[in-house]
């Protein structure tokens, strides 16, 4: 399959990165990179895979889809939003008590949008900072208390190259992206004290169903172009580099955003 004019490399196959571990993952039942993420972890090895979201109907779907990836590894859902407080404290609550402890968190939930600064409001401005940076934040704040119990675990979380480099209409976006790539250099600092690592992904573009239906297809066009591949990535592309923060071929890496794009400034 070809996307401009590059080839987009043959899927990578699991190397059981993730052997005998649980993880719990946000946002992962829709058509991107959660849900890639979440597929990863299975066929890494993971025994348990608990993902959330804020569909029902979407929820049960993915369920089913990851449970024939891997019929033998224990697949659960939560409805859960990561704006909510008491939400969230159920799901890590529900997540450990599925899986006898979580040994990996991604943080995948996010919202993003197209808007000038001028015509922002403090309303739009407000769910795009709660999603994607309060959220994220709630999340890891919820998991470090049973991973500092056991002395070990990983948190992934999910930034942007946007948090790097300027692009129009994206301010919000772009400071709540900034802001998780804060977090988690910060929060890293405070877990390796117990043996937890914190690391995060920085994409650009990665095409999936959902981004196609609600972006212009010129500025897919045109973000792709600027690739060093001259193509968007791939959904599961993005989550190979998440298992490998995950696994413990990462072990001494910590506070570490790492870039999925040649966009890095």
């Amino acid at each position: 399959m070809e996307t401009g004019s590059r080839t987009v490399p043959a899927y990578v196959p699991g190397h059981q990165l993730l052997s005998g571990r649980s993880v719990l993952l946000t946002a992962a039942a829709g058509a991107g990179i959660g849900f890639a993420a979440a597929k990863k972890s299975l066929e890494e090895g993971a025994t348990c895979v608990v993902i959330s979201d804020i569909h029902e109907g979407r929820l049960a779907q993915a369920i089913e889809a990851l449970q024939a990836v891997a019929p033998d590894a224990q697949v659960a859902g939560v409805l859960a939003n990561v704006t909510d407080e008491s939400a969230v404290q159920q799901l890590v609550a529900e997540a450990e008590r599925i899986s006898g402890g979580i040994d990996v968190l991604i943080n995948n939930a996010g919202l993003g949008g197209t808007c000038s600064l001028l015509d922002m409001t403090d309303e739009a401005w407000t769910q795009v900072m709660d999603v994607t940076l309060t959220g994220t934040m709630r999340m890891t704040r919820a998991m470090l208390g049973p991973m500092r119990e056991r002395g070990r675990g990983v948190i992934v979380n999910n930034a942007s190259v946007l948090g790097w480099r300027a692009q129009k209409e994206q301010s919000h976006y772009a400071a709540a992206k900034a802001g998780v790539m804060a977090l988690t250099r910060c929060a890293a600092l405070e877990a390796a004290e117990f043996g937890v690592r914190i690391n995060a992904v920085a994409p650009s573009i990665a095409l999936h169903d959902f981004l196609r239906k609600t972006t212009p297809e010129d500025l897919l066009e045109e973000l792709a172009s600027r690739e060093a591949f001259g193509r968007a990535a791939e959904v599961w592309e993005v989550a190979n580099v998440m298992m490998f923060l995950a696994s413990d071929y990462a072990s001494y890496m910590t506070g570490e955003i790492v870039s999925v794009s040649s966009q890095h400034p």
